[in-house]
C-alpha cells in the first residue's frame, strides 16, 4: 500500500482547512484502493472511518470552533466522507465479487471427469424389519421394551414358571456363564445365562411399570443350536405382552391377525392350535395363512402364544383375579425368510454385503 494507516492519521485535521481535508481524503482513497482482500479492506475501513481516524477526530472539533465557521467545516468533512464512502462501497463490491468467483473456481466440480464410485451402505434387513415392527406396535400405543442379553436365571426361567428340572434349563439348550450352576442350584455365584428368549424383559417391565401394560420386545437371544439352513445359535425374537383387566383370547387373536397382515399382506390371517408353554395357560401354536407359500397358499407355523399364566402374574406382584393378559412370540429370522423367500439361514448371518445391498438403504415401511 502507498499509504499506511499510521501515516494517514499522523496529524490532526482542521475541519476548516479544505485543502488539507482534500489531501487527506486522497490518501485515504489510495489506502482503500490498495486493498486486495476482504481482510485488508476491513483494516482500511478501520483506519479511514474508525473512532481514532483523523476524519472522525476532525468532526468532533466542529463543536469547538467559531459558529460562523461551522458550516464550511461541515461541508468539508461531509463531502470527504461521502466520497470516501462511495469509494469504499465500490471497492468492497469488487473484492466480494472476486472472492465469490474464487470460491466457485476452487469448489467447482467437473462433472465430465471420470470418478470412482463409492457404494452406498445398507442397513441389515433384520434391522429394517425390527424398525418396521417397532413402528407397528408404537402405532397401536404399545411400548417398546429392552433388557440385558446376559440375564439372571430367575428372570429367564423362574419368573416365567419354568420348573427347576425343566429341560430348557439344561446345558444342551442354554448357555450358562462361567461360575454359575444349572437348574437354579447356586453354590455362591449368581446364576447368569445368555437369555434364551426376550420374555425376561416382560417380567422386568411388569415389575417396573406394573399394570396395565402393553409392551413389545424385539431383541437378540441365544440357544445351543447348530448353524444350519433353518437354525442359528444367535437369533432374534419379537415378543408381545398385554396385561389389563378383562383381556381374553379374542384380544390375542385380533392382535395376531392385525400383526400378520402388517407383516405379510392383507390376505394373511391366523389360527391357533392347542399347545403348552410354562408361562401361558391356555397356550397355542400360531399359524398364519400365507398366499405366497412355496407350492401354493397354505398355513405356516409362525410362533407361540397364549394367556399369561397366573403364576407369572403372581411373580410380578399382580393379582390374577384382577388382571389377565396375553403373550406371543415369534422369530424374526423366520419372518424375514418368509417375507422375502430366503431359503438358507446362512445368507442372513454370514455378513455378505451383497445380501444386504439388495434390500436397499431403507426397508419396507421405513
Amino acid at each position: 500500500m502507498p499509504t499506511t494507516g499510521d501515516a494517514l492519521n499522523a496529524t490532526q485535521l482542521d475541519p476548516r482547512d479544505g485543502d488539507a481535508i482534500a489531501a487527506w481524503a486522497s490518501s485515504a482513497q489510495e489506502l482503500i484502493d490498495a486493498a486486495t482482500t476482504q481482510a485488508e479492506l476491513r483494516d482500511a475501513k478501520s483506519e479511514v472511518f474508525g473512532d481514532r481516524s483523523a476524519l472522525v477526530l476532525a468532526n468532533r472539533m466542529i463543536g469547538k470552533i467559531d459558529p460562523k465557521e461551522r458550516a464550511v467545516a461541515g461541508q468539508n468533512l461531509g463531502g470527504a466522507r461521502k466520497e470516501l464512502n462511495r469509494v469504499f462501497e465500490d471497492r468492497k463490491a469488487l473484492i466480494d465479487a472476486q472472492a465469490q468467483a474464487e470460491v466457485l473456481r476452487s469448489e467447482g466440480v467437473d462433472v465430465t471427469m471420470p470418478s470412482q464410485r463409492v457404494p452406498v451402505g445398507s442397513r441389515h434387513p433384520l434391522e429394517l424389519l425390527i424398525g418396521q415392527i417397532e413402528d407397528f406396535f408404537l402405532s397401536m400405543g404399545w411400548q417398546i421394551g429392552e433388557g440385558p442379553e446376559v440375564e439372571h436365571e430367575w428372570f429367564n426361567f423362574d419368573a416365567l414358571n419354568f420348573d427347576a428340572d425343566h429341560p430348557a434349563r439344561q446345558m444342551q439348550d442354554t448357555f450358562y456363564i462361567d461360575g454359575t450352576t444349572v437348574g437354579g442350584v447356586d453354590e455362591g455365584d449368581a446364576s447368569l445365562v445368555l437369555r434364551t428368549h426376550t420374555s425376561p424383559v416382560q417380567s422386568r417391565a411388569l415389575l417396573e411399570h406394573g399394570a396395565p401394560l402393553y409392551v413389545a420386545v424385539p431383541g437378540k437371544v441365544f440357544r445351543s443350536d447348530a448353524l444350519d439352513a433353518t437354525h442359528t445359535p444367535v437369533f432374534h425374537q419379537i415378543e408381545g405382552l398385554a396385561i389389563d383387566k378383562g383381556l381374553t383370547m379374542a384380544d390375542l387373536k385380533g392382535t395376531l391377525d392385525h400383526f400378520s397382515r402388517a407383516m405379510f399382506g392383507e390376505e394373511a390371517k391366523t389360527r391357533l392350535r392347542p399347545s403348552f408353554f410354562p408361562f401361558t395357560e391356555p397356550s397355542a401354536e400360531m399359524d398364519f395363512w400365507f398366499p405366497q407359500k412355496k407350492g401354493g397358499p397354505g398355513w405356516i407355523e409362525w410362533g407361540g402364544c397364549g394367556m399369561v399364566n397366573p403364576n407369572v402374574l403372581r411373580a410380578a406382584g399382580l393379582d390374577p383375579d384382577e388382571y389377565s393378559g396375553f403373550a406371543f412370540g415369534m422369530g424374526l429370522e423366520r419372518t424375514l425368510m418368509l417375507q422375502h423367500g430366503i431359503s438358507d439361514m446362512h445368507d442372513i448371518v454370514e455378513g455378505d454385503l451383497r445380501f444386504s445391498r439388495q434390500f436397499g438403504l431403507y426397508g419396507k415401511g421405513r
